[in-house]
């Protein structure tokens, strides 16, 4: 199997894995095509996905009651095409041919309006970024919205 024929691997990141990486992760297999595998972990893990990351998921008819946040050494020991990373210790170690740093602020203590407007960016950053694989991110330098600190390739 080649590189091209085989599904693109995506990991999204935050600290505790309880909020924005859950709801990344949530998005891209909302979105995503049968070619994406989707990861989401934290550097900290919490011991459940927050509540209001449930209840905003599921207005949006997506169940997140049965997912649990998982740490780094959950994730299977593989390359990610992909690492998006949204806390500021980025888990280091994690081997990736792109990392890209998404500024998102963590929405738990936010009230419900603030909250969906934390989710609904996250959709749109994580429909972007599906559409920049499907075109092989010929993008990978380019910015993709206000939000972005860093979009480099790691090599």
């Amino acid at each position: 199997m080649t590189d091209t024929e085989r599904s693109k691997r995506v990991l999204f990141i935050c600290n505790e894995n309880c909020n924005r990486s859950q709801m990344a992760e949530a998005f891209a297999r909302i979105y995503g095509p049968e070619w994406v595998e989707t990861y989401s972990a934290g550097c900290h893990p919490a011991k459940a996905v927050h509540p209001k990351t449930v209840a905003a998921m599921l207005e949006l008819g997506y169940d997140l009651r049965k997912h649990r946040p998982k740490g780094m050494s959950d994730l299977p020991d593989v390359e990610y095409d992909v690492v998006v990373v949204m806390c500021e210790d980025g888990c280091p170690g994690v081997r990736a041919k792109r990392r890209e740093h998404w500024s998102i602020p963590v929405p738990k203590w936010m009230p419900p309006d603030r909250f969906r407007k934390v989710r609904d960016q996250i959709g749109e950053k994580v429909k972007e970024l599906l559409a920049r694989m499907n075109n092989g991110l010929e993008a990978a330098t380019a910015p993709v919205g206000p939000e972005m600190t860093e979009a480099v390739p790691v090599t």
